[in-house]
């Protein structure tokens, strides 16, 4: 199990090796970031129990928020080296192997009609589309459509909904449940539920865009 390994990696070498595969996911490893995150979470959690420092609650043990800040630092430079790639090598990046299977026609085509259409909300729907994530960030830098503070804030507001959701996750399966196999599952129904809400909120969207272009038509505003 993913979730295992990732225990007994991050167990052995601590925050650093979490900042490390939450840096190395922006570059398109195939580790689940929200896995990666809920291990986060679980050692945390260890560490108070070993610290003795843990209370009922987040607020006697600071593990938990210090694993926090280091895996949203690990996501959002992850992110942002991935815009900047993009910002500073262009189309040229597309060249290079690597990038080329990240970032085929296709993808590169589709994330340029789904930014014409719904700007930097693409962004922030980025973050929570593993397959799409590592695309669409490198794509905006290529495009320069959007300012990197405009981007770094956008993909920020979504980083902070998701990430404490999978770390405290992690946090309190580790206190809560005996069997690590019980938080795999919660993990995934945590996926699935995200799932539905993007594409929920897709639908929405789509229902809201084809509603004004009807109008416009009709009334000419």
């Amino acid at each position: 199990m993913v979730l295992d390994s990732l225990i007994d990696f991050f167990t052995n070498y601590g925050s650093i090796a979490v900042f490390g595969v939450l840096l190395l996911c922006g570059f398109g490893l195939p580790i689940p970031e929200d896995i990666t995150l809920v291990a986060g979470g679980v050692i945390s959690s260890m560490a108070c129990s070993v610290g003795g420092t843990f209370i009922e609650g987040f607020q006697g043990c600071q593990e938990v928020h210090y694993m926090l800040a280091v895996a949203m630092a690990g996501v959002l430079l992850g992110d942002s080296t991935m815009f900047f790639l993009g910002r500073i090598f262009g189309e040229k990046l597309l060249k290079i192997k690597f990038f080329a299977k990240i970032v085929t026609p296709e993808r590169y085509q589709w994330v340029q009609d789904k930014f014409a259409k719904y700007g930097i909300w693409l962004i922030f729907a980025a973050r929570f589309m593993p397959g799409l994530r590592s695309p669409i960030f490198v794509i905006t830098g290529i495009t320069r459509k959007v300012s990197y503070i405009k981007f770094l804030m956008t993909d920020g507001i979504a980083a902070l909904i998701s990430v404490p959701v999978w770390i405290y996750l992690g946090f309190w399966g580790e206190r809560q449940l005996s069997d690590l196999n019980l938080l795999d599952h919660y993990v995934k129904k945590g996926q699935y539920g995200v799932l539905t809400i993007i594409g929920i909120t897709i639908v929405t969207l789509l229902v809201i865009w084809f509603a004004k272009k009807k109008i416009k038509e009709k009334t000419g505003f």
